[in-house]
């Protein structure tokens, strides 16, 4: 997709199968492009990015977390991103990637924050027996699952879901959410509005 100047340039973190991935390369359109796609391991992601004509990157976690996290922005930035979506990436952004992306970092989470926050937030809903969860887009910072909301959608918990069912419908609420946040968030001269 050709980018034009208001199109938001994007940067997508992945660790995975990149299903939230394909769901916002399906979702460019003027108003934003993915253009790049980053990793902490060779996996599927990777494979859906460089299908589609993405640049890619893997940044492997080595045994300095310190030095990863510069490595992971500089990976980051070379794709001269406005917003960077973590998509099911499973480490924490630490204090240099903070310091140089936060407030234009978003993340999805399986819950309606700020409940059942962490890695089983589908498993602690169900656990706690709420008839509502859901889908959560919010900025990254320091904490997890702490910073400010961005946007939620409500899934109805049923009386026979497991955690794989509810967190399949989940799935499907915020594939639709991410997309609808990154076509709202608008670009000015060197400001984000997300």
């Amino acid at each position: 997709m050709t980018s034009t100047n208001s199109s938001l340039r994007v940067v997508v973190l992945v660790s995975g199968t990149g299903s939230l991935l394909q769901a916002i390369l399906e979702g460019q359109d003027s108003s934003y492009q993915v253009t790049k796609v980053v990793a902490d391991v060779d996996c599927p992601g990777i494979d859906k990015a460089q299908a589609a004509g993405i640049d890619t990157e893997v940044v492997a976690l080595g045994e300095d977390r310190s030095e990863w996290n510069k490595r992971l922005v500089d990976a980051v930035d070379s794709g001269q991103p406005d917003v960077v979506v973590s998509a099911g990436f499973m480490k924490i952004l630490g204090e240099d990637f903070l310091a140089r992306f936060e407030g234009r970092t978003i993340n999805t989470h399986p819950a309606l924050l700020p409940s059942f926050k962490g890695a089983h937030g589908v498993r602690d809903a169900l656990a706690y027996g709420v008839k509502v969860t859901g889908s959560t887009v919010h900025f990254v910072d320091a904490g997890v699952d702490t910073g400010r909301i961005i946007a939620q959608q409500p899934v109805a918990v049923l009386d026979d879901d497991t955690e794989a069912t509810l967190h399949e419908r989940i799935k499907v609420v915020e594939r639709e959410l991410i997309v609808q946040v990154l076509r709202a968030t608008k670009r000015s001269g060197t400001t984000v509005e997300i």
